[in-house]
């Protein structure tokens, strides 16, 4: 959608961003409406750089066209009825979490079809871990969970052992090494996704596909939050604290320990265990290693996660486009609804704008140093203490404002963000959830994960009494 029509819809009175009050709602409409006036002169160029992205940018101001699958919403991979927050799905009394991990090595045997079919039988095998000799591994298929651009997911039981296992299969093109499986191998962290082990299968029109072995976990962050939207009620703070800390101990070891990048932070690729409220980061289908010098896409990330840098058609970014992404979940959490809800990329940045305000020549040269266009109309920031509600602690705003900055360099690192006062409560060894459950494990951190890591951060990051308990010293 052209940026005028946008904003002739959002002149009209559409808000974006809830108002604690009736009041401040209409104060809010009347600062949009002033806004929208300076803003209906707004055109965004493209980025000079001679990206796809660029092109697909500059395609967006001329007219309406739906976004490529990778940039949109995707559908929930795996999804589950939602509950309430303690009652149990049925299959989460029955499975089993294993750390196991087997090497990826061979062939699908025997198959013929995708494989997703409800009582189809997967077998394949696989190596034996530590020189074990190998075996054969037999899956029955379930139900689809989940299908988009990659592919598609299923739920599955391993005969065996009777384990429940999700199988991402995805279609590979035979000229390239597929960069997921590269960098699945490379992790393994408590909020990470496990992938147990990965086989190819051929198809009767001898199509590749790549089946990724995941740990089953029936819910997503996004379901958790619409659970409570749905239901006119806000997200505990126990449950946002929980859910966003353990966010940053992901991004943490990926940024890191392995200088990877997400590149698709969002609620729906953040599956959540909801008997221990154990969090993972799962969906690495748009994940990449970044090298400095090295040039990477810009059109990547969900739309509403998406850092205004890549908006601005940056191909020379760093990890802190999921810090982004980030702040816009927590955000997210808070508000039951997404902050910044752009009908399109162009759009994205005037959502971002109204809140944000318009960024200073400076901020648009950190984003992006080839962009020379700077003719945006002077709006002012809107104050982050008025877009949430009056209950929302002070720390949680002071948190989002420090993930949400224009200039990539001023927002705080994911292991700065783990220290913040936001999370005080989680250091507190009696704080439990709610029904007196303890919480997950936090503090059990790897060395990758604090590479870097200052002495005081260390002070700060790791609670005393995780430091009695484990005969730490840190100095």
């Amino acid at each position: 959608m052209h940026v005028m029509r946008r904003l002739k819809s959002f002149a009209s009175g559409r808000t974006s961003v809830p108002e604690s009050g009736g009041d401040a709602g209409k104060k809010r409409a009347k600062v949009e409406q002033e806004q929208a006036a300076a803003l209906s002169q707004y055109t965004l160029k493209g980025s000079v750089q001679a990206t796809d992205v660029a092109h697909a940018l500059e395609r967006k101001m001329a007219s309406v066209r739906v976004e490529p699958a990778i940039a949109t919403d995707s559908a929930n991979v795996f999804s589950t009825e939602i509950r309430s927050n303690e009652q149990l799905p049925k299959e989460m009394c029955e499975m089993r979490l294993q750390d196991d991990r087997a090497n990826c090595l061979t062939q699908e045997k025997g198959m013929s079809c995708h494989g997703a079919e409800a009582g189809h039988v997967i077998v394949t095998t696989i190596s034996g871990a530590n020189g074990q000799p190998k075996q054969t591994v037999s899956y029955m298929a379930e139900r689809v969970v989940g299908t988009g651009s990659f592919g598609v997911v299923f739920q599955a039981k391993c005969l065996e052992t009777g384990e429940t296992v999700a199988i991402k299969k995805v279609l590979q093109d035979k000229r390239y090494k597929n960069r997921e499986l590269q960098i699945m191998h490379m992790l393994d962290h408590p909020n990470v996704m496990t992938l147990k082990h990965c086989f190819y299968s051929n198809t009767e029109k001898d199509e590749l596909y790549l089946n990724l072995v995941l740990e089953y976990i029936p819910e997503t962050v996004y379901r958790v939050s619409k659970h409570y939207s749905r239901a006119n009620q806000r997200m505990p703070l126990i449950y946002v604290k929980l859910y966003t800390y353990q966010i940053c101990r992901a991004l943490a070891y990926i940024h890191n320990g392995h200088g990877i990048s997400h590149r698709d932070i969002k609620p729906q690729n953040l599956l959540v265990n909801p008997h221990t409220h154990q969090l993972k980061l799962c969906d690495f289908g748009s994940a990449k290693m970044l090298v400095n010098g090295e040039q990477n896409i810009a059109y990547i990330c969900s739309r509403y996660y998406r850092a205004p840098e890549l908006i601005f058609g940056a191909v020379h970014y760093t990890t802190a486009i999921d810090i982004w992404s980030l702040g816009c979940v927590m955000a997210e959490l808070l508000l039951g609804q997404p902050l910044f809800p752009g009908e399109s990329s162009v759009d994205q940045l005037v959502e971002i704008i109204k809140i944000l305000g318009t960024p200073t020549r400076e901020e648009i040269k950190c984003m992006n140093p080839s962009y020379t266009e700077h003719k945006f109309p002077q709006i002012k920031a809107h104050p982050w203490h008025k877009i949430f509600s009056k209950r929302t602690p002070p720390e949680a705003v002071d948190l989002i404002s420090r993930l949400l900055q224009y200039s990539p360099n001023l927002r705080c690192t994911a292991l700065e963000a783990c220290v913040h006062p936001f999370f005080d409560e989680l250091r507190n060894p009696a704080t439990r959830l709610p029904g007196g459950r303890p919480l997950p494990p936090l503090f059990n951190f790897k060395p990758s994960e604090l590479k870097g890591a200052t002495p005081e951060l260390l002070q700060r990051l790791i609670p005393e009494h995780i430091r009695r308990q484990n005969g730490m010293l840190v100095v």
